[in-house]
């Protein structure tokens, strides 16, 4: 079987005819390096360099400086409104939406699956423009995906039949023909399947579009006029909605959102927009009379956000891979995510371990075992993500009174974040 291995090895790495040529055939990619070159949403006046054997890079920073103070750059300011009803804060400005999302991916859209691209394909759909999106670009990419996986194996199955054949264990006749051309007709059946499987929803919705414009023409011109002007004034239904952390990071950690309230009405400062982010962690959401709790859900998952935030990471919401977090070197269209974090609350003061009932409220709360560890880790290395384990150190609880004035910044120095990466250990890939 040795002979068999080496042809299967020049067999696999090949890509069939129709797979190449479906890459040939993509839409070009939009240019993202220029489109998102800034990380954060924040105004920059970047200075010359310093040449120190060169006299006159002095005279050019001072240049910049005097620039820089005749004409300051204008300072990014968005607005949002915080939703009681599904406690998270919206926004629906469209050149707002363009620049949360270009500079720093947060938030997502109302009706997309991560940037706000609802329109786009709405124009597509009606036959106002002619590009595609990135839904429909991933949707290529899985046919495409599933081509090449089916034409592998018919092209190994076809290797070893030839290779039995050359051996003497396969007799040559109607037999083996029969099994090929099987082979051959499910390969095709499973293609047109995925294809038809994909394609279906735009099938469904061009069919339907294409019903009424012939039924408008054949019975009203009139009417046809009036949908084609209804189409050309698409009204965009979508709208950003930021997550909590996202939007007090925003808010505090940069200054650039005006959060108002569910009236629309005040605008809300970072004191009073973290005393009501704080309340909606929980569910049903707790009276504003009530005191925060030092370890409720928003001030822990603020504490790993802004400290990932800090360290460059683009950070998203990582529940679609049962996680808390997900880290992105420089954001998702550029590459899948390299870390899953799970967030988990520490209690090593002392204060947790004085009464007999704050152990048990502990122990409570760390009712994790290792059946749910191994079960995280072991969807994670299917994914191709790096485990971390992010530990929040909880502080005892504040004596202040009045939290709508207390310093967020002294509150937030209270608390420690400690990462421990898991690794999944497999013998086969790790032995010394």
């Amino acid at each position: 079987m040795a002979s068999s291995t080496s042809e299967l090895k020049t067999v696999c790495p090949e890509k069939s005819d129709s797979h190449n040529g479906a890459a040939k055939g993509r839409p070009r990619r939009p240019n993202y390096k220029h489109i998102h070159r800034f990380p954060l949403p924040i105004t920059v006046h970047p200075l010359p360099p310093l040449i120190p054997h060169n006299p006159l890079s002095l005279l050019s920073i001072a240049l910049s400086y005097l620039t820089f103070y005749i004409s300051p750059p204008q300072p990014i300011t968005c607005s949002a409104y915080f939703d009681a009803s599904t406690s998270s804060i919206q926004v629906t400005d469209s050149k707002t939406i363009r620049i949360l999302w270009e500079m720093g991916f947060f938030g997502k859209g109302s009706l997309s699956r991560s940037e706000p691209s609802w329109l786009e394909r709405e124009k597509k759909r009606r036959g106002l423009i002619g590009q595609s999106t990135s839904e429909e670009a991933t949707g290529m990419r899985r046919v495409e995906r599933r081509q090449f996986k089916l034409e592998r194996a018919r092209r190994e199955k076809e290797a070893i039949a030839e290779q039995l054949r050359a051996e003497r264990k396969l007799p040559d006749g109607p037999a083996s023909d029969k099994s090929t051309s099987a082979l051959d007709d499910g390969a095709t059946r499973e293609m047109k399947t995925a294809e038809g499987s994909t394609s279906a929803p735009n099938d469904e919705l061009a069919g339907k579009t294409a019903t009424s414009r012939i039924k408008s023409v054949r019975f009203s011109p009139t009417v046809e006029v009036a949908d084609i002007n209804d189409d050309a004034e698409v009204e965009d239904e979508e709208h950003l909605q930021l997550s909590s952390e996202d939007a007090f990071f925003l808010s505090y950690g940069l200054g650039v959102l005006e959060v108002y309230d569910d009236t629309r009405s005040a605008i809300l400062k970072p004191q009073a927009l973290l005393a009501l982010l704080r309340q909606h962690s929980y569910f049903p959401p707790r009276a504003p009379s009530a005191a925060p709790e030092p370890d409720d859900r928003f001030i822990v998952s603020y504490v790993a956000y802004h400290h990932f935030r800090s360290l460059g990471w683009v950070v998203r919401s990582g529940v679609k891979f049962g996680v808390d977090l997900l880290l992105y070197n420089k954001g998702p269209v550029f590459s899948h995510a390299e870390f899953a974090v799970n967030l988990l609350p520490s209690y090593s003061h002392p204060y947790w371990k004085e009464t007999e009932e704050r152990r048990e409220y502990v122990a409570a709360k760390l009712n994790h075992t290792w059946w749910w560890l191994h079960c995280v880790n072991r969807v994670q290395a299917q994914v191709k993500k790096s485990f971390v384990m992010c530990f929040v150190e909880i502080p005892p609880p504040s004596t202040d009174s009045k939290p709508d004035e207390q310093d967020i910044g002294e509150l937030l120095k209270t608390y420690r974040v400690r990462e421990l990466a898991v690794k999944r250990w497999v013998p086969n890939r790790s032995r010394d």
